[in-house]
């Protein structure tokens, strides 16, 4: 007697009869059947009462199914853990993110994912808003999504997990407006002209805010590509309001980093659907603790 026997038998308990459960299985009926026989002869007993289409349980069918059903699960869970092992030795990781969460904190989040699992490959996958985040990860395309949001987390379609927030910050050329200051209030952005990320964005919708509350500015540079951002505030073309992720960066390449009152911020959360493998977990766990 051997687990794929019994995965057999509870089959056709399942689907109610041969025929169905051979589709159900992909094997064919003969092939089905044969296992059956096999299993009946090492019990000693008759498992179905063959009527026909149709297959009865026997008193002995009867009492095989609890002993099968936990047999084929104690299979189940140690090949589980085996696999958990492994994936977790090999294997790759795909994760959805909008571009300044990808800069911060995406990175620190991989950095200790990596230091504990050096044999998974992380692959990021891009996502300019949330929505497309949430859309990635419902649908298979990314197992993990870290989005950034000013309104409510999307927790009807995915399993939201916080890690924090970031708040709004002034990327300016060394030699562009707010020379000797470390911090701005919003209002002093009106006259001048920025550099905007498209709409669908936390960074966008915080500008568009501000429009609406009477901030007058001029658009200098509307992008897609965030790793444009940079050159064009070191270019001169305008000012950015960012993300703190940012800020690293951009003081490194030589722009002027200001914080904006009074604080604004986004939050950013990991968002994952379904059941996780054990590298998603372990992300998770590195992520959030």
């Amino acid at each position: 007697m051997d687990v794929r026997q019994l995965e057999y038998f509870l089959a056709i308990v399942d689907h109610g009869g041969f025929n169905r459960a051979a589709t159900a299985l992909y094997v064919s009926q003969p092939a089905l059947s044969q296992a059956v026989q096999s299993l009946e002869r090492d019990l000693g007993s008759s498992l179905f009462h063959r009527i026909g289409r149709r297959a009865v349980l026997t008193e002995a069918g009867r009492a095989l199914i609890e002993p099968a059903r936990a047999a084929v699960r104690s299979l189940q869970t140690a090949r589980a853990r085996v696999a958990a092992v492994e994936e977790l030795r090999t294997g790759r990781l795909d994760v959805a993110a909008m571009p300044s969460q990808a800069v911060e904190p995406l990175t620190t989040m991989i950095r200790s994912f990596s230091d504990r699992f050096p044999g998974v490959s992380v692959v990021i996958k891009a996502a300019f808003t949330a929505r497309d985040v949430v859309e990635m990860v419902r649908t298979g395309a990314a197992e993990l999504g870290l989005l950034a949001t000013a309104g409510p987390l999307p927790e009807k379609e995915v399993t939201v997990h916080p890690v924090g927030r970031q708040r709004f910050v002034l990327v300016a050329a060394p030699d562009g407006p707010f020379p000797d200051k470390d911090r701005v209030a919003c209002e002093e952005l009106s006259g001048h002209r920025l550099i905007v990320g498209q709409s669908g964005t936390g960074m966008r919708a915080y500008v568009d805010g501000l429009s609406e509350r009477g901030v007058e500015f001029a658009i200098a540079a509307e992008t897609e590509h965030r790793v444009s951002l940079l050159p064009l505030v070191l270019a001169g073309v305008g000012v950015a309001v960012v993300t703190e992720a940012w800020r690293g960066m951009a003081e490194q390449a030589g722009a002027r980093v200001l914080d904006i009152e009074p604080e604004s911020s986004l939050d950013i959360a990991l968002v994952s659907r379904g059941e996780l493998s054990p590298a998603a977990q372990q992300f998770i766990a590195c992520a959030v603790r």
